[in-house]
């Protein structure tokens, strides 16, 4: 060990000057671990001033994860960065290259690995590749309410689940169910009852009747280009390329580690990994694991575990990074992170979601909470590729966080989710600020009960202001805007654009005390507007806004209590006639005290049909106090 030290010193003196250390394929660091063990031999050593690991062009294949502890700190003066070496970018990976051969025809590669090896992505190209699927376009439908037996069974039709997929225990189901999905091997399939049983049990929230699914990973369902499939105890991997590819040019990797880098604090202990930045390097082939029993989870694939996780982080930054082609969530800040940036990323084609913060329980040691991140800039696509519940940016009990210019669209669930307590119980998400966001095509007609921006519990100081939202769209209900789900109280949302959604611009499902005002809600499908539960207490303002739509009505289901304010707003039918408002006429809902000072007109944009919502100098919108909306600034800078 005292060799190894030795020599990893005679490196860095010999490479580069104090504070930089290069690492290269050629050496002598060829990883980012034998940076990190030489800053500890020369901190040993005495030296104590900032260090700068730059990291040539190259890939760099992970046997484990890089991990970080407290002793790797820097400090505010002095930060530790591992960054990409100037106009270079390499490519950090968790992924094995495999070699494989052709078959007689030239229509199967297949490749050979240890039996019992057990990996459920493959990559090839630089691209994704499909596990075998069936059936290969759409989805079959179960018969019926979905099970709540424990271990689940699925009723399936027909003979869509066929009963040697049980015999090797690596076939699994993947189930969508209203805002979830489940994920599970079949154990055993009785034909003549056309039942099929699950390894797990099911989340007893999660229902839905007749729901789709389909079936990964049997060997009868490679029949098509570009998907792939893991004998598992044969040890084989099998791939069907296109006519054309010339797969024996091409790398084929196979993701082996499900974390790539860890930042190991120790918060219970007030031990913290500080001042740690990652700038403009790629990470990529992470892996996503279950257990024997599946994946089965409330909302949000809330536990699928990260490629980079942080716990006990503080003031550290993920920047201009690039994270690409995983199976989890690409980011995570959890137990006892505080105070940490990420900023100017490009996160896509994930297996889960993009960025999570916090995590689902409170903290009674403050040194445990987690607060104050920093989440701007950033643009996320394509997300939600094996877990389609997950979400773009998941703020779960943490507070005072600002998410900022973000751009995200691409994914099946809600893009920026804030809130992990439902009701009005007690949480630690409060004072978080969602600016200056461009979110669009939401959902995908994937799953139901979602919007773009999505919160739930009471959050004193959160604010959604100015953000542009289009295109949302759910399987069945629920493809909203801005969505205030169960609780969401005493919030401000105001100066946002949204337009093109499925079920409704704004939804409140309970809650109390938001203002929202000075947004412009526009085309949405069904209903713009949209309040669910009649409670004691008011539910929200809604003022100085401008409503106008071409199809469906003005408001969806509850307006018949008192129990919400409504003033100075602008709606506008471009269908002309009445506008129902909830069956009631105009005159009868002014007779019941409802939008004093509002007006029926239209707006005068400069060019509705084409989603342009300058207002003309002549709006009658202006001389209701409407402050126009500037959409130039949304999303990342």
């Amino acid at each position: 060990m005292r060799l190894c030290t030795s020599l990893l010193l005679f490196a860095f003196t010999a490479i580069a000057p104090a504070r930089t250390l290069v690492v290269s394929p050629e050496g002598p660091l060829k990883s980012l671990t034998e940076a990190r063990d030489a800053i500890r031999a020369l901190r040993k050593q005495g030296v104590s001033e900032a260090f700068t690991v730059q990291v040539r062009r190259g890939t760099y294949r992970l046997s484990e994860s890089f991990v970080l502890e407290p002793e790797d700190s820097g400090s505010a003066g002095q930060p530790v960065v591992y960054e990409a070496y100037p106009g270079e970018r390499p490519l950090i990976s968790g992924g094995r290259s495999l070699n494989g051969e052709l078959d007689a025809k030239g229509r199967l590669w297949t490749a050979k690995v240890a039996p019992g090896t057990n990996f459920r992505q493959l990559f090839v190209g630089g691209r994704r590749v499909r596990r075998a699927r069936t059936p290969n376009n759409g989805f079959f439908r179960a018969e019926g309410p979905s099970s709540q037996d424990k271990p689940y069974r699925l009723r399936f039709r027909g003979g869509d689940v066929k009963p040697e997929w049980a015999a090797t225990g690596d076939v699994e189901a993947v189930i969508l169910l209203s805002w979830a999905e489940l994920r599970m091997p079949i154990v055993s399939v009785d034909r003549q009852t056309g039942t099929a049983v699950m390894a797990g049990d099911p989340w007893p929230s999660n229902q839905e009747k007749d729901a789709r699914y389909y079936i990964e990973n049997a060997p009868d369902a490679l029949d098509e280009a570009d998907e792939w499939y893991l004998d598992r105890e044969a040890g084989t991997v099998s791939f069907r390329p296109a006519p054309s590819e010339n797969v024996m040019a091409e790398e084929v990797i196979a993701p082996a580690l499900e974390q790539l880098v860890r930042l190991a604090g120790q918060p219970e202990q007030g031990r913290y990994v500080r001042h740690v930045v990652f700038r403009g390097l790629e990470f990529s082939h992470s892996e996503w694991t279950m257990g024997p029993k599946g994946v089965v989870e409330p909302q949000a694939s809330v536990g699928i575990k990260a490629a980079f996780e942080a716990v006990g982080a503080e003031e550290c930054a993920i920047e201009r990074c690039v994270f690409s082609r995983l199976g989890n969530y690409a980011i995570e800040f959890g137990r006892g992170s505080r105070r940490n940036r990420i900023v100017g990323n490009e996160i896509r084609d994930i297996g889960a979601g993009g960025i999570k913060i916090g995590e689902p329980r409170m903290r009674e040691d403050e040194r445990e909470r987690n607060f104050e991140h920093t989440v701007t800039d950033n643009h996320l696509h394509d997300l939600g590729v094996v877990f389609p519940s997950a979400v773009g940016i998941l703020v779960l009990q943490s507070g005072r966080n600002i998410l900022s210019h973000n751009h995200i669209h691409d994914l099946s669930y809600t893009a920026i989710s804030v809130g992990w307590t439902w009701g009005y119980a007690p949480n630690q998400c409060n004072g978080n600020l969602i600016e200056y966001n461009h979110l669009h095509h939401i959902g995908r007609e994937m799953l139901s009960d979602m919007g773009a921006i999505y919160t739930l519990g009471v959050q004193p100081g959160t604010r959604i202001r100015n953000n542009l939202i289009h295109d949302v769209r759910s399987f069945t209900y629920g493809g909203w805007g801005i969505y205030p789900d169960e609780g969401s109280s005493e919030m401000l949302i105001e100066n946002n654009v949204v337009y093109r959604t499925k079920s409704a611009g704004f939804h409140q499902h309970y809650g109390r005390e938001n203002v929202v005002r000075n947004n412009i809600f526009a085309f949405n499908d069904e209903y713009q507007l949209m309040r669910t539960r009649l409670e004691p207490h008011l539910s929200f303002t809604f003022e100085n806004n401008i409503v106008i739509f071409d199809s469906g009505r003005l408001l969806g289901t509850r307006w018949d209590d008192a129990k919400f304010v409504m003033k100075n707003n602008l709606y506008w039918d471009t269908r002309g006639g009445p506008i129902d408002f909830a069956k009631e006429s105009w005159e009868h809902w002014r007779a019941r005290g409802m939008d004093a000072g509002s007006v029926i007109a239209d707006p005068l944009f400069v060019n509705a049909a084409g989603y342009d919502f300058r207002l003309r100098p002549d709006s009658p919108a202006l001389k209701l106090g409407f402050r126009p909306i500037d959409l130039t600034g949304m999303g990342p800078r």
